[in-house]
C-alpha cells in the first residue's frame, strides 16, 4: 500500500501527546512540528488517524511540496499537479491557506486566489470544464502552507474539524473543546487506572472523554463522515475494518461529574448517553465547597471559570474556595486546573508541581498540577 506524508493538527501544548498517540497507531519517521505532529502512513493510518486519535484536529496528506520564486512560478507549479487523481471536475472544493513570512504572498486570501486560478485553468485546459468553488459544503478540502519561498499542498481529509466527535448534543456557555479535554487528561497521566473526578463538568466534556478513554472507546465511533469519504481513492472494505467493532476495556473505578447547575448537569448526561458512557459516570448537582466524595489516589481534572462572567473578587473566591477544598476534603489525590486567570489562580493557595502552557481557544491558559498530600506537604 502506499505511502504518504501525513500532518495532524493540534493545539499548542498538545503535540507532545499528539507524538505519542500517532506512534502508538503505526506513524513512522513521527516528528513534532508547532501545532502539528508530522509523519507517514498508508491510506489504512489515513482513516486510523481520524477514527481513533483524541488529541489531533484535522489529519492532512500532503501532496506537493516545492520551492517558488515568484507568484508566476509559484500559479505554474499549482497548475502542473494531475489534480484529476485527487478529484473529478464535477466535485467542488475550496481552498484554506495560511501565509508566514512570504515576500511574495501578503495574505492568505491572494494565496488561496492564486491556486484556485491554477486549479481552474488545469481542468479547463484538459477537460474542457471546471470544478466549482463551494466554500459551504465542499467535497475537497485543499489546505495551502506557505512558509516564505516554500509552499505545501495538502488535501484535508477530515472535513470537519475531529473535535467534532458526534456525541454532544447539549452544550452550556462557552464548552471545553472535546481534543482539548482529551489533551488535558493524556498529560495528568490518567489511563483509567484510578477514580477520576470533574467538580465543575459543565456539559461534561472532561468525564465523558475520561469514560472513552478507559474503555478504549474510539474517539470519532459516533461521528457520521469525514472528507477522505469523498475522495477518488476512497475504500469502504479498508474503513470498515478501520472502524470493526473492538472489544472495551474493563474499567473498575468511577467517574464522579458534579457541577453547580443542573441544566448544565441535565446537559452532560444527554452527552453522556450518547457517547454510551452514562453507566460508568456518577453525576451529583452539587456546589464544590459542599461536594463531599471519598476519595484516593483519585485524579481530579477541573476548569473554572475564567471570569468573563464573573466578577474579579467573586473569582479569587471562587479559586480561594477550589484549593481549601482540595487541601482538606481530597488529599491524597492529585488535582489538575486548567484556567486563564493568572491572577486567581494565585488563590488557589497551593504550589503547583507542574505547570503547563495551553490555550483554550485564544485565551492562553496554564495547566497546574496540586499534588495533595496528606498531612503537611514535605
Amino acid at each position: 500500500m502506499k505511502e504518504f506524508k501525513l500532518i495532524a493538527k493540534t493545539f499548542s501544548g498538545l503535540e507532545d501527546v499528539l507524538a505519542k498517540e500517532v506512534k502508538r497507531i503505526g506513524g513512522q519517521n513521527v516528528r513534532r512540528g508547532k501545532r502539528a505532529v508530522f509523519y507517514e502512513g498508508n491510506l489504512e493510518l489515513i482513516y486510523k488517524s481520524n477514527y481513533l486519535l483524541r488529541s489531533a484536529l484535522r489529519i492532512l496528506k500532503e501532496i506537493e511540496h516545492f520551492k517558488f520564486k515568484n507568484v508566476d512560478q509559484f500559479y505554474l507549479r499549482c497548475k502542473s499537479i494531475k489534480w484529476q487523481k485527487y478529484f473529478n471536475v464535477d466535485q467542488n472544493f475550496v481552498i484554506n491557506s495560511v501565509v508566514v513570512n512570504s515576500r511574495d504572498f501578503r495574505n492568505s486570501m491572494f494565496a488561496s486566489l492564486k491556486v484556485k486560478d491554477a486549479i481552474a485553468d488545469y481542468f479547463r485546459e484538459n477537460f474542457g470544464k471546471r470544478p466549482n468553488v463551494d466554500t459551504d459544503n465542499p467535497d475537497i478540502i485543499i489546505n495551502v502552507h506557505i512558509f516564505q519561498d516554500t509552499c505545501t499542498l495538502s488535501i484535508d481529509s477530515s472535513g470537519e474539524s475531529l473535535h467534532k466527535r458526534g456525541y454532544r448534543v447539549k452544550q452550556g456557555e462557552a464548552p471545553l473543546n472535546e481534543v482539548l479535554a482529551a489533551g488535558m487528561i493524556y498529560l495528568s497521566g490518567w489511563m483509567g487506572n484510578s477514580d477520576f473526578m470533574d467538580p465543575m463538568c459543565g456539559s461534561g466534556t472532561l468525564p465523558i472523554e475520561a469514560a472513552m478513554i478507559a474503555q478504549n472507546i474510539p474517539a470519532a465511533k459516533f461521528r457520521k463522515e469525514f472528507a477522505f469519504q469523498l475522495w477518488n481513492d476512497f475504500d469502504p472494505i479498508l474503513w470498515e475494518k478501520v472502524t470493526e467493532p473492538v472489544e472495551k476495556r474493563e474499567f473498575r473505578y468511577t467517574i464522579y461529574a458534579s457541577d453547580i447547575s443542573g441544566s448544565n448537569l441535565l446537559n452532560a448526561q444527554t452527552n453522556a448517553r450518547r457517547a454510551l458512557v452514562f453507566n460508568k459516570i456518577q453525576f451529583k448537582c452539587s456546589d464544590f465547597k459542599d461536594l463531599q466524595l471519598d476519595l484516593n489516589k483519585a485524579t481530579i481534572l477541573t476548569n473554572p471559570p475564567y471570569g468573563e462572567r464573573l466578577r474579579e473578587n467573586d473569582l479569587d473566591g471562587l479559586y480561594s474556595m477550589i484549593g481549601e477544598r482540595l487541601k482538606h476534603q481530597y488529599s491524597g489525590n492529585s488535582a489538575w486546573i486548567l484556567s486563564s486567570s493568572l491572577e486567581s489562580l494565585k488563590f488557589v493557595g497551593l504550589k503547583p508541581s507542574q505547570k503547563i502552557d495551553l490555550f483554550n481557544g485564544a485565551l492562553k491558559c496554564k495547566f497546574n498540577n496540586y499534588r495533595l498530600f496528606e498531612g503537611k506537604g514535605k
